[in-house]
Formats: structure tokens, sequence, C-alpha cells
């Protein structure tokens, strides 16, 4: 069964405070980087819920979501649905 990138995008994104509190993601081999406007906007025990997030830590100014091995292909949802793209690190 084929994974819903979109729809779990959607949901992060969501749960972050909208595309307008989002300035930019970039990835590294398992978490979403988000840097974020207003850190308070983010539901992080909604996040935690989230099918496909494994874990979440808002630290040194990210806000970081582990995704796991599929972090590539969540990162080009994420992107496909309007946040800046900040690169890899």
């Amino acid at each position: 069964m084929a994974k819903n990138y979109t729809g779990t995008a959607m949901k992060i994104i969501d749960n972050l405070g909208g595309l307008e509190n989002i300035e930019k993601v970039i990835h590294c081999a398992t978490r979403l980087r988000f840097a974020l406007r207003n850190s308070s906007l983010a539901d992080t025990e909604q996040m935690k819920k989230t099918e496909g997030v494994m874990g979440v830590m808002n630290t040194g100014g990210q806000y970081q979501v582990l995704i796991g091995t599929d972090v590539a292909d969540m990162f080009d949802a994420v992107v496909k649905a309007g946040v800046a793209d900040g690169g890899t690190d």
C-alpha cells in the first residue's frame, strides 16, 4: 500500500500553525527541520499523534519532526504543499 505523503504533509503543516507560520523546511537523514515564525502556534501533542511522525523536538530555533527513512518523500510533499525549500542539512 502506498503511503499518503500529501495527506500527512498537510497535517504536519496544520499542526505547525499553517503555511504562514513556516519560514522554511530542511531535512537531514531522518528529520524534517522547520524554521517557524511563532513556535507557540505549533501543536506538539497533536503532531505526536500524526500518522507517519515518530517524534518531535523543538530545540535550537528549529522545530524537528522525526520521520525516519521516508524523510525525503515527506520533504517533497511538504515543499509541494507550499513550504519554502531550505535544502538538506
